[in-house]
């Protein structure tokens, strides 16, 4: 959304300065945990407004139930955890801004951002600042392919998910003609040329559509019908639930009643109450049941007698915390070098399972498998499983 303002005070200008100053810390730059903090600061940061704020939500209601529970263990390095959370608001330009203050808030790690368009240009500034940063959802290769010493992961990567669509779709579905659409983000046409790559590697198919949707655009049925002349035996949508929706409701208004296959960005209740039964049939991938990993119990437990029912990325993003809390404590410090350092060469115990990362920051196991909307919209469950 573009906002414009007509008039600017000299006051406002003059409370504005002062604040960014007071962001930028004494030298204008980032401003590092001290040993004189009274409290260890973990900032959180995603979408906390807007269409995609119940995943915001889901992280930082996973997070803070960590930090609370070591808070009751005691805290890490014999001082108390605080939680601060920045709103990027799925956006590039604001997760930059975002991105700053945080870096000058004194804050010994991150756990996030939530979207790789968001992720990517903040782990820059992390890493300038010298801070760990743990994404539990950027699933985008780039992500960590810069090999930057700062960024970790708990989720898998696109590359792998684009690939297990396409291997559940060749073996399942069957398909002779495909189409794809995304929604012309990092995530989301990065996850769709995964997608058709794969497809393309294997042979057999014709993509009879790969085209982008802007993220401002409301009305999709004039692009919906073109697919629909394809004659698509199935379509692909990479893109998050908010846009996916009314996406696919106006799909089946205009007779595109074929399959719909798609990404982790799918996997909310929010697309299943919002599309209802039109959403059907559809598949996305994502990772297991954490209801079917004993670790996860404990955590499932606790999570759904404080806040209700987990989201889809609410382990990931305890697992996240966890591990950062984990690394501080090994390193026994709040330098972003050593903590990145501990929790490299660690194995970790996560409500996922064992969690180890390679030299990218990226878990050296990670499972994708897709998961069906049931009859009636009521919910997913696991469908396939590649071998």
């Amino acid at each position: 959304m573009l906002r414009f303002r007509s008039r600017v005070s000299l006051a406002s200008l003059v409370i504005g300065a002062a604040s960014a100053a007071i962001l930028a810390g004494p030298a204008g730059g980032p401003r590092p945990a001290s040993a004189g903090d009274e409290t260890l600061k973990i900032a959180v940061c995603g979408p906390m407004t807007g269409g995609q704020k119940k995943q915001g939500d889901d992280v930082k209601n996973a997070v803070s139930l960590a930090l609370d529970e070591w808070n009751a263990k005691g805290g890490v390095l014999g001082k108390k955890i605080e939680m601060i959370s920045r709103d990027d608001e799925a956006k590039e330009s604001q997760a930059v801004a975002c991105a700053r203050q945080i870096a000058a808030a004194g804050v010994v790690g991150i756990i996030g951002h939530f979207n790789s368009g968001c992720t990517i240009p903040a782990s820059e500034i992390y890493k300038d600042a010298k801070l760990v940063m743990i994404t539990p959802s950027a699933t985008n290769p780039k992500v960590t392919d810069r090999k930057l010493w700062n960024v970790f992961r708990v989720c898998g990567r696109d590359d792998d998910q684009g690939g297990v669509a396409a291997k559940f779709v060749l073996e399942k579905l069957k398909p002779k003609k495909v189409a794809i659409l995304h929604d012309k983000t990092q995530y989301g046409e990065g996850l769709a040329k995964q997608f058709r790559d794969a497809l393309k590697a294997a042979g057999g198919v014709t993509i009879t559509r790969f085209d982008g949707i802007s993220q401002e655009e409301t009305d999709y049925k004039a692009i919906l019908g073109a697919v629909k002349k394809t004659e698509p035996d199935l379509w692909y949508y990479g893109g998050m639930y908010d846009k996916g929706a009314p996406i696919t409701i106006q799909a089946r208004d205009v007779g595109l009643m074929a399959p719909l296959v798609s990404g982790d960005g799918l996997k909310e209740e929010e697309f299943l109450s919002k599309a209802g039964s039109k959403c059907e049939p559809c598949f996305v991938t994502f990772g297991p049941d954490p209801n079917g990993i004993p670790t996860a119990k404990a955590f499932l437990e606790s999570y759904k007698k404080k806040f209700g029912q987990e989201g889809p990325y609410s382990v990931y993003a305890y697992d996240a915390a966890n591990i950062l809390l984990e690394g501080i404590k090994a390193a026994g410090s709040t330098d972003g070098e050593k903590i990145a350092e501990a929790i490299r060469k660690r194995a970790h115990d996560g409500a996922l399972g064992k969690l180890e990362f390679d030299d990218k920051g990226d878990l050296k196991t990670s499972i994708y498998v897709v998961w069906e909307v049931e009859k009636g919209a009521k919910g997913f469950k696991v469908c396939w499983s590649p071998k």
